[in-house]
């Protein structure tokens, strides 16, 4: 038995993931950091780190390239050495990825190798475009958002103008903590 892709997601309110003018030196955006107070709290023994310690027991990571370059490339290792699998539009071949981080170009190919690298562990998804991606192939079994009770009013949205059939969600677990409602979802086929 395999474990499920899932994305994990921070979103504000109104939709956002990063507040406006996300780059390298402010990878949040401005304002953005707000999104992640909760994670002060992930290593008690509250619904916040309940999540997070599920979250570092996934077995392998499936991040779109925006998020791997602004996350510093998690200097190779997100956590535990898991597989790191880069989407990403183009590959340079002289670009050699750090660790375990591999680059791919084909959405299908990276879900079947992160979910053969994770076994029966969950796929850990980084990243609004790999989410979108994933989700567009079919292969997004489940959303994991954290929604945080602000308005950024602008930045980086987790499901802009997507452009596909509406997709039906079904909430499975809610779990409620200081300035943070952690909602996951399974994806109906």
């Amino acid at each position: 038995m395999t474990g499920p892709i899932r994305l994990y997601m921070t979103m504000s309110l109104d939709g956002y993931v990063t507040g406006p003018d996300d780059r390298p030196g402010q990878e949040l955006g401005e304002g953005g950091g707000r999104l992640f107070n909760w994670l002060d709290h992930r290593l008690g023994d509250g619904p916040s780190g309940q999540v997070f310690t599920e979250a570092m027991a996934t077995g392998a990571i499936i991040s779109g390239r925006r998020t791997f370059e602004l996350a510093g490339r998690w200097g190779g290792d997100h956590h535990d050495g898991v597989p790191i699998h880069v989407l990403t539009h183009e590959v340079d071949p002289d670009d050699t990825p750090p660790g375990s981080a591999r680059f791919f170009t084909d959405v299908v190919a990276c879900a079947e190798e992160a979910r053969a690298a994770a076994g029966d562990r969950a796929v850990m998804v980084h990243g609004a475009s790999a989410g979108q991606a994933l989700l567009e192939a079919g292969l997004l079994d489940e959303l994991e958002i954290h929604l945080v009770p602000v308005l950024l009013g602008a930045g980086r949205r987790l499901f802009g103008e997507r452009g596909v059939a509406p997709v039906e969600l079904e909430l499975v677990r809610q779990l409620s903590d200081r300035d943070v409602l952690h909602l996951r979802y399974v994806v109906r086929r």
